[in-house]
């Protein structure tokens, strides 16, 4: 039997056995509680799609297996182009159909009014799709694809042909979708109809758009608050960024490991940890608060819930990130390019401002970006020290779950923000487009980083010394906090937070995990470790189709995945509550919608990492392989995945790590029985509860440490031939992680 025959077939009896052996339908359990099979076929919940035309009146259903008649049909075609032809149009169709009849019919009848005008009204509705309706869809996108890949496309590789296919229509689904609802949202009423006097009212909001704190003193509104907060925000953590990097590779400083470990803890903290710890420092019954009142009679004061509180704890969390994506950027200019200035007589001051920094353009683009878009996606930080000075971030929260309940609201308030990040991202590609900042070549290159000007040296040691102090301090209240029965009011020395957190009893011969976290925690670690692989294998595959394949529209397709990135996570949790709570697709309140948002969430800094990695490879390497008559899938599960092993690593790294630490996007989409850590450490922070909350964040942090340091030892250190010093003075290695945020 040909190969294109055998694949084609396999798709074609999944796709039979969608309508046939499974649930067409979703339903109470789920597919995978197995508990279906006691009603399956005969109960309509579990009937799959073949009784659900004919004996539950979905009529409808039956122009999706005329469709996938026509495929089978197709099969047996002998020309290949006419074969092709209609394979991708049956599978195009197909799609097509399963979508709109998901988005046309909900549990009721019709959604839209048009339909109903049109065929007239329906007895009954449907549920949401189950585990039929998406192996369907599924197969159809694969029919698609080799229907494609039958015509010549990609040469007529299947492999290639399907894995765009697939992540286009991934994408579509949980990035594009869910966006396209919340902007529906906002025009929308408590019962689905179209009413734009919500959005029209919210947008003209004052409290939303007011300049009084320009005018007259008062107040700014929300989103201006938020714009110069991120701003703000922005631009300390780049400038303290770019001064750590430059200390840890311009500087004799004694301390850089411990420098790049400081740098390394923010990142593995749960996002308000922070705010609580300065809370616990400078708050009205904190110890400097205190210490201040009693030495010089200075009256405590609530300076700390405001904007100042949060830039500040936002600063100390986003610092480490700036200076990951700049430490790799400062290392990667040519010292050849600096001894050629100074040859010419140029003084190293000059050196610096003229040569090395322009050079390093990008990356600090890069770190006011990722600084501006997680500012404006911060939503512990704020919750912890907003006080009356809310953020965009907590303003849509409370209008989803607080006494306002207006979705509208929420939604208005959440394409505000979607603006503010795109306009940002857009801007920063446009400033760095067409320009070269390449200094890396082929040729050899270990000369030596020149030392930094004398009064830039002081000047940046002035600000990484004190803020190392600072940051120690922070993370010893941080340890100290669980160990204490009432902070600021007893202080006395207990371990009963870490007890009535993380208690194991033995009961009747057997491990009994009676602490009041351990739910949440092994949820957090099940679904961290699930989402994890997948993202890691989402972006590399990406990367993989985006460096080594050439096909039509591959910068869109780029840009619209790493749009992705641009898009906060408060965004990202409004919008999966909208897209996800009603057919076509239903997955509140599952570990699913969970999975999908970390993966998606995290994609594009997996996908960008394995582009920098896969740049690196000679091309020569897959056409070896491809010349040898190794098909796409081989050539890269045999030679370009033993070579990306550290970009694997740091994806799996940084997945885990942001699965476990997320929370602007987890805070809408947890459920009772699927409670993130996060979650339920910020239920314990508004219950008052917070030593119990620094024991658990405590604990999470030693869980973090442990996981990056294994996969540190696994995969070693980076080893680059040029020998980068300053002064003979070797600069310490950089971590892995450092390689995949510089990615």
């Amino acid at each position: 039997m040909d190969h294109r025959n055998r694949r084609l077939d396999i798709v074609l009896g999944l796709a039979i056995a969608a309508f046939v052996l499974v649930p067409w339908y979703r339903f109470e359990g789920g597919f995978l509680s197995l508990g279906w099979l006691s009603g399956f076929p005969t109960e309509a919940s579990v009937a799959p799609g073949v009784l659900q035309m004919f004996g539950f009146g979905r009529w409808w259903l039956t122009i999706a297996a005329v469709i996938l008649a026509v495929a089978v049909g197709a099969r047996f075609i002998a020309d290949p182009a006419r074969r092709g032809t209609l394979l991708a149009w049956a599978g195009a169709f197909g799609v097509l159909f399963l979508a709109l009849q998901g988005l046309a019919i909900g549990f009721t009848g019709w959604t839209w009014t048009a339909s109903e005008a049109l065929f007239g009204s329906l007895a009954d509705g449907q549920p949401a799709m189950g585990a039929g309706a998406i192996l369907a869809s599924l197969a159809f996108v694969l029919i698609f694809s080799f229907g494609l890949a039958e015509r010549g496309v990609m040469k007529g590789d299947a492999f290639v042909v399907s894995a765009i296919t697939i992540l286009v229509f991934l994408v579509a689904i949980f990035v594009f979708y869910p966006v396209g609802s919340m902007l529906v949202g906002a025009f929308q009423d408590f019962d689905g109809s179209f009413k734009p006097d919500g959005f029209m009212r919210n947008i003209q909001d004052p409290s939303i758009w007011s300049l009084g704190c320009v005018v007259g003193g008062e107040r700014c509104g929300v989103a201006w608050r938020t714009l110069w907060l991120a701003i703000m925000t922005a631009g300390g953590s780049t400038v303290m960024g770019l001064a750590f990097a430059l200390v840890a590779t311009r500087t004799r400083f004694p301390f850089k490991k411990g420098l790049r470990l400081l740098t390394v803890l923010p990142i593995i903290t749960p996002p308000f940890v922070i705010g609580l710890a300065l809370t616990l420092l400078f708050g009205r019954s904190g110890v400097i608060t205190e210490a201040l009142s009693s030495l010089f009679g200075v009256e405590p004061g609530r300076w700390l819930y405001g904007l100042t509180g949060i830039w500040i704890a936002q600063v100390l969390s986003f610092t480490p990130i700036s200076f990951l994506v700049l430490i790799g950027v400062v290392e990667g200019v040519s010292p050849s390019m600096e001894e050629a200035s100074q040859t010419l007589r140029a003084d190293r001051w000059r050196t610096f401002w003229r040569v090395s920094l322009p050079l390093m353009k990008p990356g600090i683009a890069n770190a006011f970006l990722i600084g501006f878009i997680e500012s404006m996606a911060d939503f512990g930080n704020p919750l912890v020290l907003g006080g009356s000075h809310g953020v965009l971030s907590t303003e849509i929260f409370f209008a989803v779950v607080g006494s306002q309940n207006d979705p509208s609201r929420a939604a208005v308030l959440a394409i505000i923000l979607l603006c503010f990040t795109l306009s940002a991202f857009l801007a920063q590609r446009y400033w760095l487009s067409g320009k070269n900042f390449a200094t890396v070549t082929g040729k050899g290159d270990s000369g030596a980083h020149i030392a930094l000007p004398r009064p830039l040296s002081i000047a940046v040691h002035a600000v990484v010394v004190p803020w190392m102090i600072f940051t120690v301090v922070v993370y010893a209240m941080i340890l100290f906090g669980g160990f204490v029965k009432t902070w600021g009011l007893d202080n006395s020395l207990t371990l009963e937070h870490y007890a009535r957190a993380f208690s194991i009893e033995f009961r009747d011969g057997a491990l009994a995990w009676t602490g009041v976290a351990w739910n949440s925690f092994w949820t957090t670690m099940e679904i961290a470790l699930i989402s994890a692989p997948l993202t890691a294998a989402v972006g590399l595959l990406t990367a993989y189709l985006i460096v080594r394949q050439k096909f039509a529209g591959r910068n869109v397709f780029e840009f619209a995945l790493m749009m992705s990135f641009a898009i906060p996570g408060t965004v990202i949790g409004i919008s999966y509550i909208m897209a996800f709570n009603l057919p076509p697709l239903e997955m509140t309140g599952t570990a699913l919608i969970l999975i999908a948002c970390f993966v998606f969430r995290n994609m594009p800094v997996g996908v960008r990492g394995g582009v920098a990695a896969m740049s690196q490879l000679d091309k020569s390497l897959d056409e070896a392989s491809l010349t040898l008559r190794a098909t796409s899938f081989r050539t890269i599960r045999k030679v370009i995945l033993p070579l990306l092993r550290p970009a694997i690593t740091a994806a799996l790294v940084y997945s885990f790590v942001r699965a476990i630490t997320s929370i602007s996007a987890v805070i809408f989409l947890v459920s009772a029985e699927y409670n993130m850590a996060t979650s339920y450490i910020v239920g314990l922070v508004e219950n008052g509860e917070y030593g119990v909350a620094i024991a658990y964040s405590s604990m999470l942090i030693v869980v973090m440490i442990v996981v990056i340091t294994g996969f540190q030892l696994l995969v070693g250190e980076r080893r680059l031939r040029r020998e980068n010093r300053v002064s003979g003075i070797s600069a310490a290695p950089s971590l892995p992680l450092a390689q995949e945020k510089t990615a």
